[in-house]
């Protein structure tokens, strides 16, 4: 839909306020601003041309308008401007850079007061000023005007840039600081546009409640999985990526393979239920997230933290939990707000948590397919391609003994067939960059990783991912003339591969944005909304306590979530001993950015400064 209001500030002599009217619409209204006065534009011939050609159109024009005070210069009923323009900033004369972000910090924020929901900012640059990679040659960050961070302090995010054509707009004349003879260099330059971004609404773990036999339990959602519970991806009406992509690997091996689709059981396992997992994924279990029940006896209504509604949603996929329906109580626990006893729960970390249930059941047929999907929940270090949620797909295929060599190699050739065609479909006509998906052989046994060396993200971005894994060491007591291959596989990575979506953060995120680049059950590249997001960067150190255990893995877990996972990468840099006390002391780099959000240094320092008390109580170090 076209914009409807424009808004232009810091015009000149009026050259791009006039050549633009002559392109747009007749619905579209212009409302053309300077700061200097009419008197101060008396002596240029060209600015009052400009103008009565702009006041022939009907175009409002008004002077003396300040850019970082729009909310002074319109009422409330004049404001929710569709597009506002900015060409070429500047405090004037020999202004350096500090001042001049300044200029465009304070704008931003002034435009945030007077634009639509869905309006865009659009901000002209000399060559190198914005700081982004898209200026050719690119500035150092610190001598730059850091445009997407001065953004972000008025709540915007860059999701576009070109290069700024004064062709496009024929009779503009780009003039200097308040109309100067001597012009601004606009070879080069660029057009930065950008709109407004989610909030960063500080939510709460909420509270949850499941039945047991006659008795309510509650418990708390861990912190770092806030936003990550209950999302409904792979549900019926979702078009989310990771349903597409899981239907189209399912419709192609049904080509080869009856199916049989299983409803996936709840997320929560009781402890007890984790010795299913074999000796080989045994590791699994150490990066469980485990959750304590207690007794709850409240109204539904007066718990906190999200709607009834979507406590309602949450129980229904805790349905099918299986726990003794007359829990016996631990003395020591019952005296503790009522914990359950001998009920100790985890966040399934690994869907093969269920192959055993499913190859002991007596329908279980051999030759069929079995299909069970859904949402996985494991600790793990921060990396652009490690993440504490995802979506997993398992396929198992059991087959007489007699034949394993050949069914084997049948489901591998089948998987790899489909995952090198999905790998290939969002690539550009005559593009060299590619996928290549191998199955690596996993001394002792005959289990393999399902690897993928792509370039998906880049020409000069190779990387070498674990997408999945297959095993083919589970056994059955009921079925002891059968061999059983279960394949594992991350549908979130292979997403972020199919469509060429560099940070996983973005699979999760509630902006509507990302769900528009996708149409039902077609594969397009994906194009950012949010580019070139700024970067911050903190050290923390600490001494460690002599008589406890430092977990790395926890230190990445608390960090990401009092971060709200705007951390993205965790750099140790050194350990010091002290000569005399023989303390230790670590010292660590965190890296803070987004990938959908406006985020601001002083967002950034006061998470630091969070991170500090947090894993001191936590982790009981104390930081230096």
């Amino acid at each position: 839909m076209a914009p409807r209001r424009l808004l232009l500030v810091g015009e000149g002599n009026f050259s791009f306020a006039a050549a633009l009217s002559e392109t747009l619409d007749p619905s579209t209204s212009i409302t053309a601003t300077c700061l200097q006065r009419p008197a101060d534009l008396a002596r240029d011939p060209l600015a009052r041309e400009n103008l009565q050609r702009l006041r022939e159109r009907g175009t409002e024009v008004r002077f003396g308008v300040d850019c970082t005070q729009l909310v002074d210069a319109f009422e409330l009923q004049d404001r929710e401007f569709d597009r506002i323009y900015f060409n070429f900033p500047h405090c004037g004369r020999k202004a350096g850079v500090a001042k001049n972000r300044e200029l465009l910090a304070k704008f931003f924020q002034s435009c945030a007061d007077v634009l639509a929901e869905e309006g865009e900012v659009h901000v002209a640059l000399c060559r190198g000023q914005g700081g982004t990679p898209a200026d050719k040659p690119m500035r150092e960050w610190h001598n730059s005007w850091q445009v997407v961070a001065m953004a972000a302090l008025g709540g915007f995010i860059l999701s576009d840039v070109h290069p700024f054509s004064c062709e496009a707009v024929p009779g503009y004349k780009c003039t200097g600081y308040r109309s100067q003879d001597k012009s601004f260099h606009v070879e080069g330059a660029l057009n930065h546009i950008f709109t407004r971004s989610l909030p960063y609404e500080g939510l709460q773990p909420r509270i949850s409640r499941i039945k047991l036999g006659d008795q309510w339990f509650s418990f708390l959602e861990p912190e770092v999985l806030v936003g990550k519970l209950n999302r409904g991806f792979l549900e019926a009406p979702s078009y989310h990526p990771i349903k597409t992509i899981n239907e189209k690997l399912i419709a192609e091996l049904g080509k080869a393979f009856p199916l049989k689709r299983l409803k996936c059981s709840s997320p929560l396992l009781p402890q007890g239920d984790t010795s299913v997992l074999t000796s080989c994924h045994c590791d699994i279990l150490s990066s469980a997230f485990w959750i304590s029940l207690h007794e709850d006896n409240s109204n539904f209504e007066s718990l906190t933290g999200g709607t009834t509604q979507d406590m309602e949603d949450f129980l229904v996929s805790f349905s099918e939990l299986s726990l003794p329906k007359n829990p016996r109580r631990d003395s020591k626990e019952e005296a503790q707000e009522g914990t359950y006893g001998q009920a100790k729960v985890c966040l399934r970390p690994s869907l093969l948590v269920h192959v055993q249930a499913l190859i002991q059941a007596p329908d279980f047929l051999p030759g069929s397919l079995y299909i069970l999907s859904g949402p996985v929940f494991q600790k793990c270090r921060i990396s652009p391609f490690t993440m504490p949620a995802f979506h997993e797909t398992l396929f198992i295929l059991g087959f007489n003994k007699n034949l394993k060599d050949g069914c084997l190699q049948s489901l591998l050739d089948h998987l790899k067939g489909i995952l090198d065609s999905l790998l290939t479909q969002t690539l550009l006509k005559g593009s060299k960059l590619g996928s290549s998906v191998e199955f690596v052989f996993q001394p002792p046994g005959e289990d393999y990783m399902i690897t993928v060396k792509s370039q998906n993200f880049g020409p000069d971005c190779v990387k070498d991912l674990i997408i999945g894994s297959v095993t083919t060491s589970a056994t059955s007591i009921i079925h002891k003339d059968q061999c059983f291959v279960c394949v594992s596989m991350n549908l979130d990575l292979l997403a972020m591969l199919v469509w060429g979506i560099s940070d996983w953060r973005m699979l999760w995120t509630f902006d509507n944005r990302f769900l528009k680049n996708f149409a039902p059950g077609k594969i397009e590249p994906f194009k950012s909304y949010s580019l070139y997001p700024p970067y911050y960067v903190h050290d923390v150190s600490f001494w460690l306590d002599t008589k406890k255990r430092f977990d790395e893995v926890e230190f990445h877990t608390v960090a990401r979530a009092v971060s709200q996972d705007t951390v993205i990468s965790i750099q140790f840099l050194s350990r010091f001993q002290h000569p005399k006390t023989e303390q230790v002391s670590l010292c660590y780099r965190l890296t803070y950015q987004t990938c959908d959000k406006a985020l601001t240094q002083q967002q950034v320092a006061s998470m630091q400064s969070q991170l500090r008390k947090e894993i001191q109580q936590r982790l009981h170090v104390i930081p230096r």
